[in-house]
């Protein structure tokens, strides 16, 4: 056999007869260099063919070249190249050739694996320690694909990473105080399934994660908040919920009132700045009917994979906000361990409602509105002694001179309207329904429904 380069070291050259089951053939594959996509598309199938079949015979310099070619045009401008080059190391072969210390193309190949081509065995049981030997290359961009790359085998137990998930979990923790966001990120994320499915793993270091957690969930970068904010949405699931965050409710309640602050861009983003528009034309998204669902029914479609674009059981009134962000899911992790705790919660979160909501900034005072409203499911047996004077102080807001405030109003005295139904009508029941009437009239849209639903 004849293994050559050419001359400018572009073109790979396979000549010579290669044995193969369908007898002997002579090959020719140029695949990242030729102008014509048809052909370059078929010498990346014969290339792969013959990858997989003969690379144990490659003479030194091949391995390289291909690997080299292979990072080289994974990011070609025709995307079937780019899927022909994610083919070729969706291969055993290929995956075999990147079994070194090339870290970047072994990354390369492990990223194809997790997209996945085709179900492959030999990559998931063999990428996971090499990939986490080599967490703490240079370069930021690697370490954080590294971590992502192995989070795409956790919720599938694979057996491979199962088989190595001490040796992860250590890789994690000396990446948790990365500098770069993107691996914090990732390294939250990791946390956060790992948790559900290995929890035996995580329980010797719980005290650790849970205050390394806190941290991450006051991040400066809002993406690596955001998912440290859903680990405690994934720890109230579990058992050991109430013994593990006992101890630390001081510092975390605080910490998820905050987040269920409005940012500049949700308020942006849900024109918090126009307080009336009900001259603005409606749109056919504005008047679409809605429909009533109990939350049995929701979690049925849910089970059953109906995707439905209504739902009722929000826990707050921003439905402009289609993207799962910090406020909503603090508010959600806030509802969630009130169900847990009930009302042990409320030594933590009443001195900070006091504080919020008669606070001077409308910013601050509609957050206060919201973590009423999410506690009321959980605490309500604590809360019913607080009412008398809440139910009266959540009336006046509905006369609050911005439109954000009306509408979360609204949202958290349905959470309590059972209990205001359950009083003397004169008492609050009339004073609520004659400021619901006025808001319906009111001249901002999103006042209108609010009151309305």
């Amino acid at each position: 056999e004849d293994w050559s380069l050419d001359p400018q070291g572009t073109l790979l050259r396979c000549s010579g007869n290669l044995p193969s089951p369908m007898g002997q053939t002579k090959v020719e594959c140029n695949l990242f260099s030729v102008a014509d996509e048809s052909t370059r598309f078929l010498s990346g199938l014969i290339l792969k063919n013959n990858v997989k079949t003969h690379f144990h015979s490659f003479p030194n310099g091949v391995t390289d070249f291909i690997k080299s070619e292979c990072m080289n045009n994974i990011g070609d401008s025709s995307p079937l190249i780019r899927a022909t080059v994610g083919d070729l190391t969706n291969t055993s072969g290929v995956v075999a050739l990147g079994m070194d210390q090339s870290f970047p193309f072994f990354l390369f190949v492990s990223y194809a694996i997790c997209i996945g081509v085709q179900a492959f065995q030999m990559g998931s049981q063999t990428l996971s320690a090499p990939i986490m030997k080599n967490a703490y290359f240079n370069s930021s961009i690697s370490r954080s694909h590294a971590v992502a790359c192995i989070n795409q085998f956790i919720i599938s137990r694979t057996q491979a990473l199962m088989l190595h998930i001490d040796s992860f979990i250590e890789n994690l923790f000396a990446l948790a105080g990365d500098e770069e966001p993107e691996v914090r990120k990732n390294v939250c994320r990791a946390l956060v399934m790992l948790l559900e499915v290995r929890m035996d793993r995580l329980l010797p270091h719980m005290i650790s994660i849970v205050e390394y957690m806190l941290q991450r969930t006051q991040d400066q970068d809002e993406n690596v908040t955001l998912e440290a904010c859903e680990f405690w949405l994934t720890l109230a699931e579990q058992p050991i919920c109430k013994d593990v965050l006992c101890r630390h409710l001081t510092k975390l309640i605080p910490v998820l009132v905050n987040g269920m602050r409005y940012s500049e861009i949700d308020i942006i983003l849900l024109k918090g700045d126009i307080e009336e528009d009900e001259a603005i034309p409606d749109s056919e998204q504005d008047i679409r009917p809605r429909f009533h669902r109990s939350r049995t029914m929701a979690q049925q479609n849910e089970e059953d994979g109906i995707e439905d674009d209504d739902d009722d059981d929000e826990l707050d009134d921003d439905d402009t906000i289609s993207d799962w962000n910090l406020r909503k899911c603090s508010a959600a992790a806030l509802d969630v361990l009130a169900n847990v705790f009930h009302d042990e919660l409320l030594p933590y979160i009443l001195p900070l409602l006091k504080e919020l909501l008669f606070h001077p900034e409308w910013v601050v005072k509609e957050s206060g509105i919201l973590v009423l409203g999410a506690i009321a499911e959980g605490c309500m047996q604590g809360m019913i002694t607080y009412l008398p004077e809440l139910i009266p102080h959540l009336i006046q807001c509905l006369s609050n001179k911005k439109a954000l405030v009306h509408s979360i109003t609204c949202w958290t005295l349905s959470r309590y309207a059972h209990w205001v139904v359950s009083q003397p009508p004169d008492t609050y029941l009339k004073p609520l329904m004659t400021e619901l009437l006025k808001r319906i009239l009111d001249s901002n849209k999103r006042v209108q429904e609010a009151a309305c639903r």
